[in-house]
């Protein structure tokens, strides 16, 4: 489980910013005729054709053209009735922009935004004819390749903003001209955005081209392969927020860096590689509002705002103390130790909008907060008191010993994820959290927990897997159930099989007790099932006791097994949940057998696929023929880079003859189908040679190479059961 609590905050200031912008209408005078004609034609070009589909908040330009055209819709005008300010931002535009198009003859032009559309086009050469600009924001609209250098030529500029999602080998980039031509005759520049734009430049070069601007009050280039050392900041006495995360650069902070800089409110440095330790001088800043220092490599000692070291390692919560203004911080995952006592710390304390600590040794803290994440600490002790306006809760991976509080659920009314996994929590599960529908992700995972389920908490995510709990499992959920993911494993559970699924079901390792559910090919969901495991990508029905014919033909409707000729076979991506609150992201976790090996993992990749069927008493010989048809529809799984990928039909008692399907699966690294009833000869000419004779042992009625039975014998003697348990079929691809 992974979260990204801060870019939603980042992605709908953005938005804020763009409609405050759009409501804005400057009228001063009627609008020029020849502006009015421009705007029409501008409207009604393909160019800037605009499409209601291309974006739930894609906004259709609605010009009346009975109207002054200085009163449109994110039209503005100066006093002579010239357009000034244009916004077109989030309008849903998915065409080319076109050279020739009439935005480029709007001489009076001072604003101009264009972002959030999709023009997907390389970066044009018109946009220096609008030399009176003054802002510029053309920002994730999907420009590509290389910033043409007449961007440079726009000298009256004050605002330039060229950010871009970064994922794609066509992103934007700045090499021709490099990022010290782009900027050196914008003199007046204040906000500089460039995020998501491979620069490439190291901190030297990042220095020599951005230090003339004394007056630069915004510097945000994330995400742009910047590396080396970061240039100093003091000489920047008007910054007021700095971004230079999920770069690579190195070395060192020094307290030279922060001295003098009494309007930085904003700073982020995260996932930058950086080391040494964090500078007094950066806490000492008290116009602070938000700090990132994640994921670095920052240590060593630390001094409070007295300047007085602490020791190695230990950042004492009073560092904080007097940043009033301080409202997110995150300084996980780093190897820093945070000394929060026992004890309330005397005010004034900032009042946290968003805390992250994962990672940072905590012992104690009690704070009142909206977005808190503390897994992965030493938490001890009773439980802690839940801030009361919290809409995200993390304090998984602790040492808690506690019985939840009957009343928990009272604490948790703006709640929408919540997790106590991985700690030693005990006691029943208090009825009390079904109380608020908020709550959409409920993690009490690898506890100590007892007693029944209640009913009535099966929310979007609900995680209860590797406790004691007991019970039935109820059949069926309502219509408007949201549950997505459901994981009980290894618990007491009893009752039958599930009939209405999400994406994940892992009820494995409990006492069900069902006949083999035929209703699965109706399940188009259903990604993971775990039974011990459709669109299925794992399947795990073993150590159960299903009986009867195995028909596997609605393996044909599993769709996420088969390959996918418009998803590109590069991706690899992880099964996860979006967009609890605060830009969340929820991942499963899953206990799989392969070859024998018990693997444990922490995040499941979408390729990743697995059959598991062993340990059953599932019967033949008309349960293994409409196997080889179905899995020879995954061919391709190697040619789609579809890693450890497994079939398991092991113990149960298979019969039949080997299909020639079967032996046409050329990507078979391994193929075990010994000790089952399988008769006839072994398909020759195809892969199957290439195994060894163990792998076909103990099949009475099984001949051919590379058995040293020949075809056309008489059939050895079939053992009893008593001489051998039912036997496997396991193609595995490692």
């Amino acid at each position: 489980m992974r979260t990204l609590l801060f870019s939603c905050l980042l992605f709908n200031s953005f938005f804020a910013i763009f409609f405050s912008i759009s409501n804005l209408v400057l009228v001063s005078g009627h609008c020029q005729s020849d502006q009015r004609q421009l705007l029409l034609e501008l409207n009604l070009s393909s160019s800037f054709r605009s499409t209601t589909f291309a974006t739930p908040l894609g906004r259709l330009m609605k010009w009346n053209q009975t109207k002054d055209c200085c009163s449109w819709e994110g039209i503005s005008c100066d006093a002579g009735g010239h357009v000034i300010g244009l916004d077109l931002s989030i309008r849903g535009i998915s065409c080319p922009l076109d050279v020739s198009s009439s935005l480029f003859r709007f001489q009076h032009l001072q604003r101009l935004n264009l972002a959030f559309n999709w023009f997907k086009t390389s970066f044009l050469t018109g946009f220096d004819k609008l030399e009176n600009l003054s802002y510029l924001n053309l920002s994730y609209s999907d420009f590509k390749r290389q910033i043409p250098v007449e961007i440079s030529r726009l000298t009256r500029l004050v605002t330039l903003d060229l950010s871009a999602f970064p994922i794609s080998k066509t992103s934007l980039k700045l090499e021709k001209p490099n990022l010290e031509m782009l900027v050196q005759n914008l003199t007046r520049l204040r906000f500089l955005y460039l995020d998501g734009i491979t620069i490439s430049a190291t901190g030297n070069e990042l220095c020599r081209a951005v230090l003339p601007f004394t007056k630069l009050q915004v510097l945000s280039m994330s995400d742009c392969y910047l590396s080396g050392p970061i240039p100093s900041c003091s000489s920047f006495k008007n910054l007021g927020e700095l971004n230079l995360g999920d770069n690579q650069l190195s070395g060192t902070i020094h307290s030279t860096d922060w001295s003098g800089l009494s309007k930085l409110e904003i700073v982020d440095l995260s996932n930058s590689k950086r080391s040494g330790t964090i500078p007094p001088t950066l806490f000492g800043i008290q116009s602070l509002r938000r700090l990132f220092l994640s994921q670095n490599q920052f240590n060593g000692s630390i001094g409070d705002l007295h300047g007085k070291a602490s020791s190695l390692g230990l950042i004492p919560m009073s560092a904080f103390q007097n940043l009033r203004n301080l409202s997110d911080l995150d300084l996980s995952y780093n190897r820093l130790s945070i000394d929060a006592p026992a004890t309330n710390i005397s005010p004034p304390f900032p009042t946290f909008t968003a805390l992250e600590l994962a990672s940072c040794n905590l012992t104690n803290i009690n704070s009142g907060i909206w977005i808190l994440d503390l897994h992965g600490n030493q938490l001890q002790g009773q439980v802690p008191t839940l801030p009361s306006y919290a809409t995200y809760l993390d304090y998984s991976d602790n040492n808690f010993s506690f019985v939840l509080p009957a009343h928990i659920g009272d604490s948790l009314q703006f709640t929408s994820f919540f997790s106590l996994s991985n700690n030693n929590i005990q006691g029943r599960i208090p009825e009390s959290l079904c109380n608020h529908t908020k709550l959409q992700v409920l993690d009490l995972s690898n506890n100590s927990m007892s007693g029944t389920i209640p009913q009535c908490l099966f929310q979007m995510i609900l995680n209860l897997r590797r406790n004691n709990l007991s019970g039935i499992i109820f059949d069926t959920f309502s219509k408007s159930c949201r549950l997505q993911t459901l994981n009980l494993n290894q618990n007491l559970l009893e009752g039958k099989f599930p009939k209405s699924l999400g994406i994940v079901l892992d009820i494995g390792n409990n006492q069900i007790k069902d006949s083999f559910p035929c209703h699965l090919k109706n399940i188009t969901m259903l990604r993971v099932l775990v039974l011990r495991s459709n669109n299925f990508t794992i399947f795990d029905l073993a150590s159960n006791n299903f009986r009867g014919k195995l028909h596997l033909t609605c393996l044909g409707t599993w769709k996420a097994m088969q390959p996918n000729p418009d998803k590109n076979q590069s991706e690899l991506k992880h099964l996860q949940f979006e967009d609890f609150g605060g830009g969340v992201k929820y991942q499963d976790a899953i206990t799989i057998i392969i070859k024998g090996l018990v693997l444990e993992l922490v995040k499941i990749l979408t390729v990743f696929t697995s059959i598991d069927i062993s340990y059953n008493n599932f019967e033949g010989p008309t349960s293994i023929v409409p196997i080889p048809g179905v899995i020879g529809k995954f061919k391709e799984l190697l040619g789609l880079n579809f890693s450890h990928n497994s079939l398991d039909l092991s113990r149960n008692s298979l019969g039949g003859e080997i299909p020639l399907q079967l032996a046409n699966l050329n990507f078979l690294l391994f193929l075990n189908v010994s000790n089952n009833k399988l008769v006839g000869p072994i398909p020759t000419s195809t892969q199957l040679q290439t195994f060894s004779e163990a792998s076909f042992e103990n099949n009475a009625g099984l001949c051919g190479p590379p058995l040293k039975t020949m075809c056309g014998l008489p059939p050895a003697k079939e053992d009893s059961p008593s001489d051998s348990e039912t036997g496997s079929i396991i193609a595995g691809i490692i």
